[in-house]
């Protein structure tokens, strides 16, 4: 049977005929401030755009609504799970697969996918209903779940992670485009808290399903069960979002999907994805001049089709405004840091530590636990109006810097272990508050117009930054890793009577042994594998590889400072005197809602 993804579906309650109206994209989400009053009352302007409609018409229906946030759910744990689960299964799939020194493509070419795909994603979420868009990106991650499961070799498995990260990318910008689209002003900063929660709950107890599965399943099956989940889900949303109304499309927009969807700037949007991917790769463990001569080359090009088309996947005019671009590099650098925590915790706990895979994984819960928590907070309890945020986007990012340097200090075996989950917890915790401190100041430096296009925007730069951070931040990481391993094991070899030589790799074989250790933090306390000497000086490596890496993004921090300090607080022309107008009519149709039915809050 063929569903009509414009279809317009009736509300869950059958309200009375005085009350009726049909659900669109910008009814808002279990908003508190509902009633029964009609649309007519309060009836929103033709003026305002899509996100930005607080108007009086009924909710969704609460079985809608919550099959639409369990979906959103499911779909947001298996992107961010399948970010920080793999740290967690990495030695083991490199020793199947004999993919030791490719072993950092297992997360980078998830990222890089979903990073390029997300402007395009929100390119075509103003041409089709966001329901199909959610049905489309999930049948891609199904799709790459079941051939990362089946791959007989390294070349498919990182196949079907980029299947995975295509999919993972429209995830993360229509997730955001939906709270824009569902929610009042006055809840968007809770509702953001709440996505922001559901992703740190995907990366806190993904590494530690995929840590705790893994000697059960194995981690072939651990990636194919999530193949029907992930199709469950989308197929769930596609029946329960509501459809688009035609006044909810852009003026630019045609009429016809299909002649939309010819004008989009696909050579665009594959140069833009070759950029990213050649430079990720020019700086990633093995530092290469011609790839990053490469993406120049294909950056200007980039750059050259985006001026001269009609419909560019990247407005080069939102990248020419002062604000929006130093937001989106301050993004880019400030989250490129948060990876390094995120990614690497994990390792520090199994090379450094010598725990099993499930207790790594769990070192993520504190810090992701003040992610939620940090976001949570500033929506629910400061982040309740449309306007500036400046100071508070500058102070928090100023705490992620300490925090984050303090991870490095922390990162040896002799710190005590309380302190150690102590400052990733108020890592975490400040990176929550910066993420939406950091959305709520870029949309009132940015025009209501154009928010959709920047929300998908700044989710791009962000996604950009998972794999900045892993590949840049890995290069950096193996390059230490490696150079501290050769010199501790040439020191050993110079003295035989500490052991050197042993662990089944003679001194000949140091360069294999090196590679192994590099790409399988937990061969380090793997029994028999290694001596006691030899350990040592893998342990020593470890911590100075992981303190070299959090100072280094520490210094990236201060130039994410600075950025952030630049992007102003003042808004375009005429939008403090909008925002002001939106406030007192919220303020009028809360009012009218406390009128109508005295026992809703406002």
């Amino acid at each position: 049977m063929t569903v009509n993804p414009d279809r317009h579906h009736r509300n869950d309650e059958n309200p009375s005929p005085a009350s009726s109206v049909t659900a669109a994209e910008n009814t808002p989400l279990l908003r508190s401030d509902t009633s029964s009053i009609t649309a007519r009352d309060v009836s929103p302007s033709p003026t305002r755009s899509p996100g930005d409609d607080d108007s009086g018409q009924p909710p969704l229906g609460w079985k809608r609504g919550t099959c639409i946030i369990l979906g959103m759910w499911v779909l947001i744990f298996l992107q961010a799970s399948n970010m920080s689960g793999i740290s967690t299964t990495q030695s083991t799939i490199a020793s199947d697969l004999d993919a030791y020194a490719y072993a950092m493509w297992f997360t980078s070419s998830y990222l890089i996918a979903m990073s390029s795909t997300a402007p395009l994603i929100g390119r075509l979420s103003m041409i089709f209903s966001p329901g199909l868009m959610i049905l489309t990106s999930s049948l891609f991650f199904s799709l790459g779940a079941i051939v990362t499961s089946i791959a007989p070799s390294f070349a498919v498995f990182i196949f079907g992670r980029v299947l995975c990260g295509i999919g993972s990318g429209g995830v993360m910008t229509l997730c955001m485009i939906l709270v824009i689209q569902l929610t009042s002003k006055r809840r968007r900063g809770l509702w953001i808290g709440l996505v922001n929660a559901g992703f740190t709950f995907g990366v806190s107890f993904g590494a530690v399903v995929f840590g705790a599965l893994l000697p059960v399943i194995g981690w072939r099956l651990l990636f194919a069960s999530q193949s029907p989940l992930a199709l469950l889900a989308g197929i769930s949303l596609y029946l329960s979002l509501p459809a688009r109304s035609p006044s909810q499309f852009p003026p630019s927009s045609s009429s016809s999907s299909s002649g939309s969807l010819s004008k989009i700037d696909y050579p665009g949007a594959v140069t833009l994805a070759l950029t990213i991917t050649l430079l990720l790769y020019s700086l990633s463990n093995t530092f290469s001049l011609f790839p990053l001569l490469l993406s120049l080359i294909t950056f200007l090009s980039f750059l050259s089709l985006e001026s001269s088309h009609p419909s560019p996947i990247l407005p080069l005019s939102l990248l020419s405004s002062r604000p929006i671009l130093l937001s989106c590099l301050a993004q880019l650098g400030f989250m490129a840091s948060r990876w390094t925590v995120l990614f690497y915790s994990p390792i520090f706990v199994l090379a450094v530590r010598g725990l099993s895979p499930a207790v790594a994984g769990s070192v993520l819960i504190p810090t992701n636990l003040g992610f939620g928590l940090g976001g949570l907070l500033a929506g629910a309890l400061h982040i309740r109006r449309a306007g500036s945020f400046y100071f508070p986007s500058v102070l928090s990012l100023v705490l992620f810097t300490l925090a984050l340097l303090s991870v490095g200090f922390c990162s040896t075996a002799a710190s005590p272990w309380q302190t150690y989950v102590a400052v990733v917890f108020f890592n975490g915790l400040f990176t929550g508050a910066a993420i939406n401190y950091s959305l709520a100041h870029l949309l009132h430096v940015s025009v209501p117009e154009m928010h959709f296009i920047v929300t998908g925007l700044l989710a791009t730069f962000r996604g950009f930054a998972g794999s900045f951070g892993t590949a840049v931040g890995g290069g950096v990481f193996a390059r230490t890793l490696t150079r501290s391993l050769r010199a501790g094991f040439d020191r050993l070899d110079m003295d035989p009577g500490r052991g050197g030589g042993g662990g089944g790799f003679p001194a000949v074989g140091r360069e294999k042994l090196i590679t192994i250790l590099t790409g399988s933090p937990a061969k380090v306390w793997e029994a028999g594998f290694l001596t006691d000497a030899e350990r040592v000086v893998a342990v020593a490596s470890y911590e100075k590889a992981l303190q070299v890496l959090y100072k280094s993004a520490a210094a990236v921090c201060v130039v994410v400072l600075i950025m952030q300090m630049g992007t102003g607080w003042t808004a375009p022309v005429g939008k403090q005197e909008e925002e002001q107008e939106e406030e007192e009519e919220e303020e009028r149709t809360r009012e009218a809602v406390r009128e109508a039915d005295p026992s809703m809050e406002a």
